[in-house]
């Protein structure tokens, strides 16, 4: 097939132009520079989106761990406060809890904590983590020396029927800081030979206790006021007691002791979670035992309120949950 008479020249030109550096020679600098801030553009918004869908899947990973960590910290708290005040009555003498001279069966501290080998709450440390509370509870116990499990103590021991005040079990929930910084709810119990010392949840920021107590004469079970355990140990400095010797004034305490007219407990837990869970904003407050209650007694009862802005640097954008709950004592009076 012959050519055409304009082919000849319609390939001199194209060939001039691929000389020239025309056209058909590729990408231009003004097409290669828009083409690689169109292309920076896309990287940058295609980051953007997988920071933001990282920092969301944190958020959420560290608000279900803190639910379910919160859950199972007041589930053992809940076990331990109706525990308490159980009685076994299946022996054939009367419980020595049951006896007036005998302690009662919740105590507490406020902005305390305790260590680990002591004996009870003896020796209470006075530095805490935010002012947080400390919760002791007695059991008198079921079972011959091996205990029937039906009565536990906060790490899930059995405890055994008490023939005397020094027997009977504990459970002491405080907050104290681990070998890493974090800070823990820690349950202390009395075993075998020596006292123990479990972490229950790690992440506390704060841990409030509140007492229910019946102040009506005769007592009718129910709470009538709340009050910190400081509140309560001031009435009891206020009792007027009997006795001619040191330890007759202590067995007219345990006798006449408004902790032995605490019907319910209130506790408030405060937890945090990894480091930038919480995404932007500004620095939250929180209030433990409602508003109200941190506004009337924030001044006089730490840890009550938590401002994120007196944190360390490290602690604030955290997720953080109050969890809350209010537990009655199987025994009217806690005895």
């Amino acid at each position: 097939m012959m050519p055409s008479p304009g082919q000849p020249r319609a390939a001199a030109r194209q060939g001039r132009r691929l000389r020239a550096g025309g056209p058909a020679c590729g990408l231009g600098l003004v097409e290669m520079l828009v083409a690689m801030a169109v292309g920076v553009l896309v990287t940058l918004v295609a980051s953007a989106l997988l920071v933001n869908a990282s920092a969301n899947y944190v958020h959420h990973t560290e608000s279900a761990r803190l639910n379910d960590n919160g859950r199972y910290a007041l589930a053992i708290i809940g076990q331990a406060v109706r525990q308490a005040a159980f009685i076994n009555w299946d022996g054939t003498g009367a419980p020595p809890a049951t006896r007036p001279e005998a302690s009662a069966n919740i105590a507490g501290l406020d902005a305390a904590s305790v260590p680990r080998g002591s004996d009870g709450m003896e020796d209470p440390l006075p530095g805490s983590v935010n002012g947080s509370d400390v919760l002791a509870l007695r059991y008198s116990g079921s079972g011959a020396a091996g205990a029937d499990g039906s009565v536990l103590n906060c790490a899930g021991f059995g405890i055994a029927a008490a023939a005397t005040e020094e027997q009977r079990g504990w459970s002491i929930f405080y907050v104290a800081v681990g070998g890493d910084g974090e800070a823990e709810l820690r349950c202390k119990y009395k075993g075998e030979r020596s006292w123990g010392s479990d972490a229950i949840v790690r992440g506390v920021d704060s841990f409030q206790v509140l007492y229910g107590l019946d102040t009506d004469t005769p007592a009718d079970g129910v709470p009538n006021r709340y009050l910190s355990a400081g509140a309560i140990a001031a009435l009891d400095a206020d009792l007027l007691l009997d006795g001619a010797t040191a330890a007759a004034k202590a067995q007219d305490l345990n006798r006449k002791t408004w902790w032995k007219r605490v019907t319910t407990v209130k506790v408030a837990l405060l937890l945090h979670g990894d480091p930038h869970s919480r995404m932007g904003g500004e620095p939250a407050r929180y209030d433990l035992h409602g508003s109200a209650y941190a506004d009337a007694m924030g001044n006089g009862d730490a840890g009550v309120r938590i401002e994120e802005s007196q944190l360390s640097a490290e602690q604030r954008q955290r997720v953080r949950r109050v969890f809350e709950t209010a537990i009655a004592l199987r025994n009217p009076g806690g005895v």
